[in-house]
């Protein structure tokens, strides 16, 4: 008689595990964190830099504001820069 081919089974060592799917997709993972990053840098430069805080610090106990000497100009006069548009271009 005629006897049945069968495929023989491949033996199973072990349980076998199944595969997680990602939830990112490998393709974007870099570009996704990246992002992220970006973000959370945009957010705490914001924040830093809308926070109100006091300009002056605590002085010392002997300063007196009237007293003190005040600068002649607060650049040197050789180091500022000439900011002024010229009008002959216009």
């Amino acid at each position: 008689m005629a006897q049945k081919k069968s495929k023989p089974k491949e033996r199973q060592i072990g349980k076998k595990k199944t595969e997680k799917k990602p939830l990112i997709d490998p393709r974007y993972k870099n570009t996704f964190w990246t992002i992220v990053v970006l973000l959370i840098l945009l957010m705490l430069f914001i924040v830093n830099n809308t926070r109100s805080v006091p300009k002056y610090g605590p002085l010392p106990p002997s300063y007196n504001e009237a007293t003190a000497p005040k600068p002649d100009t607060a650049i040197d006069k050789r180091l500022q820069m000439d900011t002024r548009i010229n009008e002959k271009n216009h």
